[in-house]
């Protein structure tokens, strides 16, 4: 704990934040809505922003020149699923003390370091998907005022679900584990007058997105994975509340009858998504619902039955999920589905977000594809198209660069070389 915290107090907020405007050079360049990688890559960058793009560009005298060599730019890379407040722990009884033994204080230290991490793999911007004491919103706050290095935050502060189901903290503990049965500030919902409650109190708190649990969930220890958890009224509701008030949902829903009463509802996105059947899919064609697979949770998963602990109910539906995802993504990709790219960071080491995209490409998205789901196509989903996932003229300087091409081949964007957010270079190793 001491080892992060100094590490985090000790690295500088940036390496360079240019007066002038900055030329960045690259071999090639993605812009985040082509079809393929184009040459050369030259964006020119001023006040934040993003002002020339292309071949074509005119670099403005004087301007800072920064050679990525035989590298590719990108937008800053986008990741819709996070929990950016909790550490990766293997072992699953290590998890749960964390957040028995820590205070809330120690635990947001400790992320500082995580969105540090997670800038510097190249991800400018995130949609944080529930959190606990308002650690979310404290990092996303620290970080725009410019205190803390990380991304853009996106959060939602405490997902929504119902008792004794996967979103409610205290499913598997002693009654009263608060002091209180848990209720709306814990994210408990029992009713559609609770869910517009609920919706309520956590914009009311600073929530950016409302995230529910639709379905059981793998890591909590009494429902099954693959349940629905709230009723078609409830999920009416929370939506409909939450539109309302002009924030964006997603729904956590493992299991198909649970997705399907959320895409009813007009949930934005279904996260996991890991039993959805044929009709889900369909309905989700028709109505434009956004799906998150959250491939790399399922990888974080493998190396926590290899070398972790878990309890053997959470062991047996982690085995259920591992067995049925890249099935069920594979005919996503194919019935042509908005993908949008999700990790669910803290289920797997931070800061391996990026291979999302591989994982991806292997269940048969193009590897342009791919780029774009984690950069134009999250935009859309996250509401954020008019700042960042592309680089455009006006838009915000987020840009990351790989070495080499990573339409040749995608593994490239695992092994990230510079990043910029809104025109700030935090990250240059040619430097």
């Amino acid at each position: 704990m001491t080892k992060l915290i100094v590490a985090a107090l000790a690295i500088p907020l940036a390496l360079a934040s240019a007066d002038g405007p900055i030329v960045l050079k690259a071999a090639r360049m993605f812009d985040g809505k082509a079809d393929h990688v184009v040459s050369p890559g030259l964006v020119v960058v001023n006040a934040g922003k993003i002002v020339a793009v292309g071949r074509g560009a005119a670099i403005p005298p004087g301007a800072q020149t920064i050679d990525l060599g035989d590298s590719t730019l990108l937008p800053g890379f986008i990741d819709a699923h996070t929990h950016l407040s909790d550490p990766y722990q293997r072992d699953y009884r290590q998890g749960e003390m964390d957040l028995l033994k820590k205070a809330p204080a120690e635990r947001a230290l400790i992320a500082s370091e995580i969105v540090r991490i997670t800038l510097m793999a190249g991800f400018t911007t995130v949609r944080d998907v529930g959190s606990e004491d308002l650690i979310d919103v404290g990092l996303r706050n620290a970080i725009d005022a410019g205190k803390i290095p990380g991304p853009r935050m996106l959060v939602s502060v405490r997902a929504l679900g119902s008792t004794g189901g996967h979103c409610d903290p205290a499913a598997g503990f002693i009654p009263n584990l608060f002091g209180h049965e848990a209720g709306i500030p814990d994210g408990v919902i029992n009713s559609p007058e609770d869910a517009r409650k609920a919706v309520r109190y956590n914009i009311k708190y600073g929530a950016d997105i409302i995230k529910t649990c639709a379905t059981g969930g793998v890591l909590s220890l009494t429902d099954d994975v693959d349940t629905p958890q709230l009723t078609q009224a409830e999920l009416d509701a929370l939506v409909d509340e939450a539109h309302a008030l002009r924030r964006k949902t997603a729904a956590h829903a493992h299991g198909a009858t649970g997705a399907k009463r959320a895409i009813r509802a007009g949930i934005d996105s279904i996260e996991h998504g890991t039993f959805l059947d044929e009709e889900a899919m369909r309905m989700m064609k028709e109505r434009g619902t956004f799906y998150v697979p959250t491939m790399m949770a399922a990888e974080g998963l493998k190396q926590s039955l290899t070398d972790g602990y878990m309890p053997p109910v959470i062991e047996k539906k982690a085995r259920l999920a591992m067995a049925s995802l890249h099935e069920t993504v594979t005919k996503a990709v194919a019935m042509g589905l908005k993908i949008g790219l999700g990790t669910d960071a803290g289920v797997y080491p931070h800061g391996k977000n990026a291979g999302e995209f591989e994982q991806l490409v292997s269940c048969g998205m193009k590897p342009v594809n791919a780029l774009k789901a984690g950069t134009s196509v999250d935009a859309d989903l996250l509401g954020v198209a008019d700042q960042t996932g592309t680089l455009e003229m006006g838009k915000s300087a987020d840009v990351v660069a790989v070495p080499g091409n990573p339409e040749d081949d995608i593994r490239q964007t695992q092994k990230v070389m510079f990043v910029m957010k809104q025109g700030v270079v935090y990250r240059n190793d040619k430097k």
